[in-house]
């Protein structure tokens, strides 16, 4: 019984042992590689470059007093549709007192002329009807007595213009009335009742009270690298995105490349401009970012593979065909437009051709 014992223990560890040897001599063996493979497929491909920035009113006008004072009315707000020539905002004029002190002065010494030269009128007057003295010595004297009055009337609404901003024979033309110079929508209302303002001068741009624009016409302003802008042409058509109206694009046309480039974090930018094409129901905020697709080339239904797919040797490109099942052999190809995804095939290959895939392996 012993005997039978010691028996079974041998066989057991002789069998544990080769069980091991076999299982380490299949570990070390070297499992066979199989590649995947494509096939070349029909496709259009599309070669386009992207343009950043932003749609903009193509007329947008800021609207600044002709007077400096203090805002007193404002008749809009950003957002309310004016037409040409309706009020903006009503100012209130605040004198300057050293033209003041002279509208008064010159006022004051036009009274007085008038007066003396009335008096003499009158006394030339009677002088005249007498008989004593000539028609043309008359004359004179009336002339400076008519020449004194309108003196005094000038000097009147120069004084009432630097005190309210407007003469008392202008009828509704004032100053002090800020108008609509076009026709659109109010983007902006910079300022609020009580605020200063300066009048545009040739010394300052005066203060902006609001900034009207025609949203029914918008242009997209972006800018495009130097090793772009050289493939373009005014006349391309974009197609733009802007990204807080999802689902949906616009079309519009190049107009305006730049001939002078801007240096920006350390490239050279051009700028440009396309008209966008809006239809009735498209309203679009100015100041939208959006991205413009320029389409530079295209292809429709070519036969094509993965860019991916091909090596490139001395400017030859080469692709692995598969001769047998798991064989392949270096291929030369023709290639042609790629939109950096995909890449056309003039010649070399066949549409039922198996391509290796490089990368793509199984373990078998």
């Amino acid at each position: 019984m012993k005997t039978f014992w010691k028996v079974l223990i041998v066989i057991v560890i002789v069998a544990a042992f080769g069980g091991t040897l076999v299982y380490l001599y299949q570990k070390s063996q070297s499992k066979p590689v199989v590649y995947e493979t494509s096939t070349p497929f029909y496709t259009d491909i599309v070669k386009k470059t992207v343009a950043t920035g932003s749609v903009v009113p193509r007329k947008e006008i800021e609207i600044k007093p002709q007077v400096s004072g203090i805002i007193q009315e404002l008749y809009v707000e950003a957002g309310d549709y004016v037409e040409e020539d309706d009020l903006i905002a009503k100012v209130k004029i605040i004198p300057n007192m050293v033209s003041l002190n002279e509208a008064q002065s010159r006022l004051n010494k036009a009274e007085i002329r008038l007066e003396n030269e009335k008096i003499n009128y009158k006394r030339q007057k009677e002088l005249y009807e007498e008989g004593v003295i000539p028609e043309s010595t008359y004359l004179e004297y009336e002339l400076s007595y008519n020449q004194a009055k309108e003196e005094l009337e000038a000097a009147e609404n120069n004084l009432q213009l630097i005190k309210e901003g407007t003469a008392k024979n202008s009828g509704d033309n004032t100053n002090t009335l800020v108008r609509s110079t076009i026709t659109g929508m109010v983007l902006d209302v910079p300022v609020e009742i009580g605020n200063s303002v300066i009048e545009s001068n040739t010394f300052n741009d005066g203060t902006t009270i609001a900034s009207v624009a025609d949203m029914n016409e918008m242009v997209f302003e972006g800018k495009l690298d130097e090793s772009e802008v050289g493939k373009v042409q005014e006349g391309m058509p974009l197609t733009l995105t802007i990204g807080a109206i999802e689902g949906k694009t616009f079309d519009a046309e190049l107009e305006h490349i730049s001939p002078k480039g801007l240096e920006e974090n350390g490239a050279i930018q051009f700028e440009i401009r396309a008209a966008v094409k809006l239809k009735e129901s498209d309203f679009i905020r100015a100041g939208y970012s959006a991205n413009a697709d320029i389409v530079l080339n295209s292809a429709d239904s070519v036969l094509a593979i993965k860019e991916s797919m091909i090596t490139f040797e001395n400017d030859t490109a080469y692709v692995e065909v598969e001769t047998d099942p798991q064989k392949f052999e270096k291929q030369r190809i023709k290639t042609g437009l790629s939109d950096g995804i995909n890449i056309q095939v003039k010649s070399g290959l066949e549409k039922d051709t198996k391509l290796k895939m490089p990368n793509r392996q199984i373990e078998g």
